[in-house]
């Protein structure tokens, strides 16, 4: 091969390779996140009894899971991913996390108070509330799409999702796609005991952050 044929092919690899790599560290880097509906109104109270609405969360990036402080199965494993996005996230103004009882009877602000205090919630804008149990429940059920219930069988006599849910700014519910094989599926919400999901909810957040 003559020279003048090396020089053309290294030239044309160049041009090539400079072209192509930002592309591929812009689509690594710059993920576009799905919108899925905006989170109906609710108005709950929090451990200090005052109000908490979608006004309180409004231009803030949050987190949102069901949870109940008796549960003795999922909720201590959900709460240590809760932990690290707390952490991840310390002190930033604009991000918050919501923590809804199931089990309002028993969770008082008081309860929820104590709760936090033991389990190392440190995150000012870490709202946990309780309120009516049936628009709780409506809040979960129909609000989210997230289970939640009472079932006298089940360890603690409640069941709920294990799910977590990111909401934006503007109150829009958000998400990414997942490759599984060679389909691009929509995940919705988080699963809140899979340390990878945590990872990719982090990495969200991040985005969202910067909107």
């Amino acid at each position: 091969m003559k020279k003048n044929t090396y020089i053309g092919i290294a030239f044309i690899t160049l041009i090539f390779g400079i072209w192509a790599v930002p592309k591929i560290v812009d689509r690594l880097s710059s993920p576009s996140l799905l919108t899925f509906e905006s989170v109906s109104n609710f108005e709950f109270v929090n451990r200090n009894n005052e109000i908490i609405d979608n006004n309180t969360l409004k231009d803030k990036v949050y987190v949102l899971e069901f949870f109940f402080t008796s549960c003795p199965t999922i909720c201590p494993k959900m709460h240590q991913s809760m932990l690290k996005i707390q952490n991840a996230f310390y002190g930033n103004p604009n991000f918050g996390m919501v923590s809804i009882t199931i089990d309002p009877k028993r969770d008082s602000p008081e309860v929820l108070t104590k709760y936090a205090k033991e389990h190392n919630v440190t995150l000012k804008n870490w709202f946990f509330l309780t309120g009516d149990k049936e628009k709780i429940y409506d809040f979960a059920n129909n609000g989210f799409k997230l289970y939640a219930g009472e079932n006298e069988k089940a360890e603690g006599g409640f069941e709920h999702s294990g799910l977590f849910a990111l909401v934006d700014k503007n109150g829009f519910i958000r998400s990414r796609t997942v490759i599984s094989g060679e389909n691009e599926n929509p995940l919705k919400f988080y699963d809140g005991l899979d340390p990878s999901q945590i990872q990719m909810l982090k990495e969200d957040i991040a985005i969202l952050l910067k909107e």
